[in-house]
């Protein structure tokens, strides 16, 4: 299971993603409480470079504030809304993770998306049903109102590749609960293992 801690907003959250062996976190730098400088971002990635993904996530950047983001950052993956690739000069060796909606599921699809409702950072519940049936066509990171107690009731009913949390985990808005992160990845790693067995 594929597992990013998103929202990175204080060394302490980062060293609670690090000690429970996430695949990724995410720093924000689109509108939102958890919006970050790509200096802070960098300053706060420091310890995990190496160990683990670090993802710009941006929503509907211009050309100069991504430019300013890749360069004072420089993140290991972008996410945004995959309509902006298609209009943005992107290096070709980063790696992408383009989000789809409930309302945009396309025929083409990615290789790996982040699945999510129609705003980001609400903490409210994407289409389950929708996501398990793109989760059967490609790698699907399932996002959106995920916390440590829906989680494997949510890798249960969509079958993701992985999964991705924010708000699910915070002790007030913007900032992670150390604790709750390791709940979240415990009960996560729980019910991927519990999927292996069914299938044995």
């Amino acid at each position: 299971m594929w597992i990013k801690i998103c929202g990175m907003t204080t060394p302490e959250a980062v060293a609670a993603a690090l000690d429970a062996g996430v695949e990724a976190i995410g720093f924000v730098f689109a509108d939102s409480p958890r919006r970050v400088s790509p200096e802070q971002a960098a300053r706060l990635a420091a310890p995990a470079r190496g160990k683990m993904l670090c993802v710009a996530v941006t929503r509907h950047p211009g050309q100069r504030e991504l430019d300013e983001i890749l360069e004072g950052f420089r993140p290991d993956v972008l996410q945004t809304d995959a309509g902006d690739l298609a209009q943005r000069r992107i290096p070709e060796s980063l790696e992408q993770l383009p989000v789809l909606r409930d309302s945009d599921v396309a025929r083409a699809l990615p290789r790996r998306l982040l699945f999510e409702g129609a705003v980001s950072g609400t903490g409210r519940l994407c289409d389950w049903t929708t996501a398990r049936e793109v989760a059967r066509r490609t790698q699907l990171v399932l996002a959106g109102g995920l916390d440590p107690q829906n989680v494997a009731a949510a890798i249960g009913t969509v079958r993701p590749f992985g999964v991705d949390v924010s708000s699910g985990v915070e002790a007030s808005r913007g900032v992670k609960d150390p604790a709750a992160i390791a709940r979240f990845v415990a009960a996560a790693r729980a019910a991927e293992r519990t999927f292996e067995e069914s299938r044995l």
